[in-house]
């Protein structure tokens, strides 16, 4: 298996300067050979594989006029052209994914990536040794195993001139898959980002709407500046700096949050939600959701369930997006339709007389369809009829 770990990096001025060199090369590189795929299937119907572009590549270090490659990690300038002939295939066999970009200067998220090839990377007690850049000083905040083989890098700078380097490791895997005998289910909610089963609703901080004053006092700033100028610069860079520390405080809760939750259950069951359905859906605009939909990170939240689960040889199941969990009564089992109207949050059966919390019924409701898949699921595959490892 593979894990990455992210550690913050304090370059000196020395060092700067070469990052910069290789996010700009390695930018050049994706441009120049994208425009160049483009022109060549345009005039003779050809697509350039990765060797054609790679030997390309090695005739232009050795012209003057693109000298200036040299002074950068080659293996990262191959590392594009690998990602540019990645974008292209992920294009031609995936409908999500559009039409390869060029890459821009002026979106201030700079990166590039490489290879560990003859122990050209080396960590370090405090540092990390990169190819052509040296020793940078890095935060190591967190413990590596010994058995972890680093295999690649990825150097990045934020909009807050904040350098990065993201470590990808590859460790045997020895999690075994273990059967749950905890569950519990999750129901999204706008307010309280969610409603498990156990009646628990966690406090949301609202770290983006809490701070929207101090947002809208800097960008009022910047749009009295001139445009380019040194001013201009420091003022997007303060902005830049507010949204990270409001992403790194979001990011936080749900470490939190997620941990909590794994640390207790072995089952977790959500509902499959598109967030961009909810805040892009015309019939809910005057609800007003955008914002807070956005500032819950809902997928975020599931990513971290997954992996730490994963980790822990637990399950996530994440059930179909029209499982009628708000609408089912979850003592006796009839659908209420007249549920569809969201102002409802609370109801009594009409079938049973049970007075219910909306968000709670659903998480009930989650819970006990997850755990129906779980074991019916587990169950045709001790009959040889699917695998028992349930995935998410």
């Amino acid at each position: 298996m593979n894990k990455a770990y992210k550690f913050r990096l304090y370059p000196n001025k020395k060092q700067v300067e070469l990052l910069n060199k290789c996010f700009g090369c390695n930018r050049f590189v994706y441009n120049y050979f994208l425009e160049m795929k483009i022109n060549t299937y345009k005039n003779e119907g050809v697509n350039l594989s990765y060797t054609k572009m790679a030997n390309i590549l090695a005739l232009m270090k050795k012209e003057e006029e693109y000298a200036f490659l040299k002074e950068v990690d080659s293996v990262s300038l191959q590392q594009s052209l690998r990602h540019l002939d990645t974008a292209f295939t992920n294009f031609y066999k995936h409908k999500e994914f559009g039409f390869p970009r060029y890459k821009s200067k002026k979106n201030h998220h700079y990166s590039y990536s490489s290879i560990c090839i003859n122990n050209n990377i080396k960590m370090l007690e405090n540092k990390i040794q990169l190819p052509k850049i040296g020793e940078v000083k890095m935060v190591k905040h967190r413990h590596i195993p010994s058995n972890y083989v680093l295999k690649s890098i990825t150097v990045s700078k934020d909009p807050d001139d904040k350098y990065f380097v993201s470590i990808l490791f590859e460790y045997e895997n020895q999690i075994s898959k273990k059967i749950p005998t905890s569950f519990i289910g999750l129901d999204y909610s706008i307010n309280h980002l969610f409603v498990d089963s156990d009646h628990c609703i966690p406090f949301f901080p609202r770290l983006l709407m809490n701070s929207q004053t101090k947002l809208k006092r800097e960008q009022r700033r910047l749009s009295h500046m001139k445009v380019g100028s040194n001013n201009y610069h420091k003022q997007t860079v303060k902005i830049a700096r507010i949204h990270s520390h409001i992403a790194n405080q979001r990011k936080d809760y749900l470490h939190n949050e997620s941990r909590n939750i794994v640390r207790v259950y072995d089952c977790v069951a959500i509902e499959d939600l598109s967030v961009k359905d909810i805040v892009s859906n015309n019939e809910n605009q005057h609800l007003h959701f955008g914002k807070q939909v956005m500032d819950n990170s809902w997928n975020l939240f599931v990513n971290m369930l997954d992996y730490k689960l994963k980790e822990q040889g637990k399950t996530l199941i994440k059930l179909n997006k029209y499982f009628p969990s708000s609408q089912k009564c979850s003592n006796c089992g009839s659908i209420n339709k007249v549920l569809k109207d969201f102002s409802i949050r609370k109801w009594k059966c009409p079938s049973c007389g049970q007075i219910h919390n909306r968000d709670i019924n659903a998480a009930i409701n989650i819970r006990e369809e997850g755990k129906r898949l779980f074991f019916d699921r587990y169950n045709r595959g001790t009959h040889g009829v699917s695998s028992p490892m349930l995935g998410s």
